[in-house]
């Protein structure tokens, strides 16, 4: 694992290693969007959604880029997992402890702790060692149906929805595992999803990542190099996200948009009349542009951390 300087926010020039991981996390992008085209799964327009100026209808050259955590879901991806792990015992109660904790640091804060994401990759990387992508694929979905369905911001989701229903793609951009994300993807209706892509070899996992995790520049690099593979135009894209991590990435686009922000980006994004949207208080922003039907059901909800939760059931 790559140490911890390229977590903090003074490093915002891409490596090496973020455009590898932006490249990995492309291409495993768009091989499961393919698959999931050959499905023909897909999600019904909500009933109601409004037609607006913005996403602009047929733009087949637009797609919107959504971060995950705390954007679309409320916590952590990657900390649900880990519940869901150790509910199937993957791992020890001491574990679940360390899961809980930074889950709940993260939901208070409502940022990203660079230690806390680092040691909880360093956890998940180790505990899925050895073990078939297919058996974690599998688990993923009942993971998510337990602990992430019910987490889905709905103000956001309509947002990914309007985007849709103007017949362009969306995809999540996270740092959760590319596996992980392209169920929450799937299940959203969504055109797929860049990920953390860990290595794997015969369908195995080694316990190492391809790059480095999809975080700070090599989420921009991942949605640079998924928009030159699909010929989109950046300037015509929007992208979403709550932390000023994801500043190389929102300032890609033509359209930006601050979604339940961190002070960090919220100050940015004022700086530069970003469009802002705080669904944790029903705070709505007066920027033209927003689909109304984002408003709907936008209130935090109040799930208890991991830790808490271990101990009432003892």
């Amino acid at each position: 694992m790559a140490a911890l300087g390229w977590l903090t926010p003074r490093r915002r020039s891409a490596t090496a290693r973020s455009v590898l991981a932006g490249e990995a996390s492309a291409e495993a992008a768009r091989k499961s969007s393919q698959e999931l085209e050959q499905l023909g799964e897909a999600t019904q327009p909500d009933e109601g959604t409004p037609e607006t100026e913005f996403p602009v209808v047929g733009d087949d050259r637009a797609a919107a880029f959504f971060d995950l955590d705390n954007t679309v879901m409320q916590g952590a991806a990657i900390f649900h997992f880990g519940r869901g792990l150790y509910k199937r015992k993957f791992f020890q109660r001491r574990e679940l402890v360390k899961f809980g904790w930074q889950q709940a640091w993260f939901r208070i804060a409502g940022v990203e702790d660079p230690e806390h994401m680092q040691d909880a990759r360093d956890s998940a990387l180790s505990i899925v060692k050895g073990h078939r992508v297919a058996e974690l694929m599998s688990i993923g979905e009942e993971i998510y149906d337990e602990y992430m369905a019910e987490r889905i911001w709905p103000g956001t989701r309509a947002l990914a929805q309007a985007h849709l229903d103007a017949g362009q793609k969306v995809w999540l951009v996270t740092a959760a595992p590319v596996e992980t994300a392209t169920i929450i993807a799937r299940r959203l209706g969504l055109t797929g999803a860049l990920g953390t892509v860990a290595e794997s070899v015969g369908g195995v996992y080694t316990g190492k990542l391809v790059g480095e995790p999809l975080h700070g520049p090599a989420k921009a690099e991942a949605v640079r190099a998924l928009a030159a593979a699909e010929g989109l135009d950046l300037r015509r894209c929007a992208a979403y996200s709550d932390s000023h991590n994801d500043i190389p990435m929102l300032s890609l686009v033509g359209h930006p948009y601050a979604i339940n922000p961190d002070t960090k980006l919220r100050k940015h994004a004022r700086e530069r009349d970003w469009r802002l949207r705080d669904y944790r208080t029903g705070r709505k922003a007066a920027k033209v542009g927003i689909p109304a039907a984002a408003g709907v059901g936008a209130l935090a909800g109040g799930t208890a951390a991991a830790v808490a939760l271990h101990r009432r059931r003892r």
